[in-house]
C-alpha cells in the first residue's frame, strides 16, 4: 500500500486546534481504489499525555458518520447535533474512518434519524465487522497503520457499493460545502430538482438531521475558521457573508451550538487571543 499523508479534509470542524505539535499527533490518509467509494479519509490520532494531564477537544463534525476502532471499544458514530467533545488522557490511539455521506445507512440497514449516537460494529448489517475490528486493533496496537487500513479495506471489498440515494446525498452535501450561496433549504431543493419534503426525508435518513441543520453546520464551521484567522472580519460583516439576517441572529446561533459568543471565541482562539498568552 502506498501511504498518502497529504490529505487535508475540507471540513473545518476542529474548534480548539492544537497550538503546537505536543503530545497529540494525527495522521490523515486518503482512501484509494474501491475504498474511495465509501471513505472520505482515514484519521489516525495517537497521543501521550503526562500523568494527570488531559486535553479537551471540541469538534463541529463533518456531517456524516465515522467508524472508529480504539483499544477497548469500536462503533459507528453518527453525526452529533452540536459539538462533539472528548477529553484525552494517558496514552492511546484511534483508527478513524470518515465515511462519505450516505454510506452509513447502507451499513446499518435503517434510517440514521432513529439510531442511537453510537452503533456497535457487531450490529451492522454488513457482515464480518467483528473480525475486521480485531485485525485493525492488532495492527494499530503494533504501530502498523498500513496493516490496519489493509484490514479495513479487505472487509470493505465484498460490500455492495453505495446506492443511488446515497450518492445523491453525497452530491447534496458537497453542494452545500462548496457553494456559499446555498443558504436556504428551498434553494437546495431547487438545485437538485426535488420537493422540500423529499429533500428533508432523504438527508435526514442518511445523515440523521435535515438539510436546515446541514446548511447551518457548514456556515458555523466557516464562521469558526474565519474567527481563528489572522485577519478576522468584523462580526457584522461575517454574519452578512454567511447569510444571517443580522449580527444578533448569527451570535445566538453560534452560541447555541458552539457554547460561547463569536466575540469570546475569537478572543480565545483568534490571533489576538494567541498573542495575549
Amino acid at each position: 500500500m502506498t501511504a498518502r499523508t497529504d490529505v487535508e479534509p475540507r471540513s473545518k470542524g476542529l474548534l480548539t486546534p492544537s497550538r503546537e505539535a505536543g503530545p497529540v499527533a494525527i495522521e490523515r490518509r486518503a482512501a484509494d481504489g474501491r475504498a474511495a467509494l465509501f471513505v472520505r479519509h482515514y484519521w489516525l490520532p495517537r497521543w501521550s499525555l503526562p500523568p494527570g494531564g488531559s486535553l479537551r477537544q471540541e469538534v463541529l463534525e463533518y456531517p456524516t458518520a465515522n467508524l472508529v476502532v480504539e483499544p477497548a471499544s469500536a462503533g459507528l458514530f453518527r453525526a452529533s447535533r452540536g459539538l462533539s467533545v472528548r477529553t484525552l488522557t494517558g496514552t492511546g490511539w484511534a483508527f478513524g474512518v470518515l465515511l462519505h455521506p450516505g454510506t452509513a445507512r447502507g451499513w446499518t440497514g435503517a434510517s440514521l434519524r432513529g439510531l442511537p449516537p453510537v452503533v456497535p460494529l457487531d450490529r451492522l448489517a454488513a457482515p464480518g465487522a467483528s473480525g475486521m475490528e480485531a485485525a485493525v486493533r492488532e495492527a494499530m496496537a503494533g504501530g502498523d497503520a498500513d496493516a490496519a487500513i489493509a484490514a479495513f479495506e479487505n472487509w470493505l471489498d465484498p460490500l455492495p457499493e453505495p446506492d443511488q440515494d446515497a450518492r445523491l446525498v453525497g452530491r447534496i452535501v458537497s453542494a452545500v460545502e462548496e457553494d456559499r450561496s446555498l443558504l436556504r433549504v428551498e434553494q437546495l431543493a431547487e438545485r437538485f430538482g426535488m420537493g422540500v419534503r423529499r429533500l428533508q426525508r432523504l438527508v435526514a435518513g442518511h445523515i440523521g438531521f435535515g438539510p436546515k441543520w446541514l446548511i447551518q453546520r457548514y456556515r458555523l464551521q466557516e464562521a469558526a475558521a474565519a474567527l481563528r484567522a489572522a485577519a478576522a472580519p468584523s462580526l457584522a460583516l461575517l454574519a452578512a457573508e454567511l447569510g444571517y439576517a443580522d449580527q444578533a441572529h448569527f451570535g445566538r446561533e453560534f452560541a447555541a451550538v458552539i457554547g460561547s459568543t463569536p466575540g469570546a471565541y475569537a478572543a480565545t482562539y483568534g490571533d489576538a487571543g494567541r498573542e495575549a498568552r
